[in-house]
């Protein structure tokens, strides 16, 4: 399936800012179920100065300088992105959650380490022994990995209201845990807060939703702006993507920009300005399909 991602931000300022330095995930990162055949950013004011490298968890990412007075900026990233569906997966069939704990003090493989890494605390994820207590409702002794991360997704889904008013990006996630409500970003820290209380790897993946359903489907809870949510991993698969604020495990519906230790990795823009005074800023995201169309051939 192919589709067609445009993200637009636009800030606006009460005073010239004469100086901003800007770095941005937006691009969409090639993975084993996605390619992103093209994409461009259009930004206005012309940056003085634009550069693409790769991050340290290997996510594209954009580096621009404005060295002209200006009382606003626009940042549209535009491109078409390739997915194909997520392979089915026999929940039963994986090994026990303790398992895959236990295995990772074996650093022997490569794929292994480099999970270790998100067993660890991060600025936004801090594991604790109240997030343990709750992932442990989903994973009694002898589980299957996957049976309990499903559970665990679906029960995030169930007990938490998602509320746009609740909290903000340092929100800490024993607010999340206590209040019960907030937004994709963290029900998707308490999903990797949980795992990593328990000593399982798990990890942040920003994105974005297919903005219209297919007919007869409801719209998921993110589409039209940023959205996050996590993945984990276990030896049999890999990583496995699991969205709790929709309870679904992503397949053609989600694309994927970036992933990291938290949304302090992969923040679609964030940068430092000189002046400004008062701003605001304004964000809206689209991705639709893209529909062949036939031509006819008359006899």
């Amino acid at each position: 399936m192919r589709y067609q991602v445009v993200h637009a931000t636009n800030y606006f300022y009460s005073e010239a800012v004469p100086l901003c330095q800007n770095e941005v995930h937006l691009k969409p990162r090639d993975t084993a179920r996605q390619k992103c055949v093209t994409h461009r950013l259009e930004i206005s004011p012309q940056p003085h100065k634009l550069e693409e490298r790769r991050d340290y968890f290997g996510n594209p990412i954009h580096f621009f300088t404005l060295q002209d007075r200006h009382w606003q900026l626009s940042v549209a990233a535009k491109g078409e992105i390739e997915l194909i569906s997520a392979d089915y997966l026999t929940p039963e069939k994986t090994q026990p959650w303790e398992r895959v704990r236990d295995r990772m003090r074996d650093k022997s493989d490569r794929d292994r380490l480099a999970a270790l890494e998100f067993t660890f605390d991060s600025p936004h994820v801090t594991t604790s022994a109240e997030l343990a207590a709750f992932a442990g409702k989903s994973f009694p002794r002898g589980r299957p990995w996957l049976e309990g991360t499903l559970d665990l997704m679906a029960r995030i889904h169930r007990d938490f209201a998602y509320d746009e008013t609740a909290t903000n990006v340092s929100t800490p996630l024993e607010d999340v845990l206590t209040m019960r409500r907030g937004v994709c970003q963290d029900f998707a820290h308490l999903y990797i807060g949980c795992l990593r209380s328990l000593g399982l790897p798990a990890r942040y993946v920003s994105g974005y939703l297919l903005t219209t359903p297919p007919p007869g489907q409801p719209k998921l809870v993110g589409a039209d702006a940023s959205h996050a949510w996590a993945a984990a991993w276990c030896e049999e698969f890999g990583w496995v993507d699991f969205d709790p604020t929709n309870n679904i495990v992503p397949s053609l519906a989600h694309v994927t920009v970036a992933w990291g230790r938290d949304y302090s990795d992969v923040c679609p823009i964030k940068g430092v300005f000189i002046g400004g005074g008062e701003h605001s800023m304004d964000v809206s995201v689209d991705v639709e399909p893209i529909v062949k169309k036939r031509v006819g051939i008359s006899p």
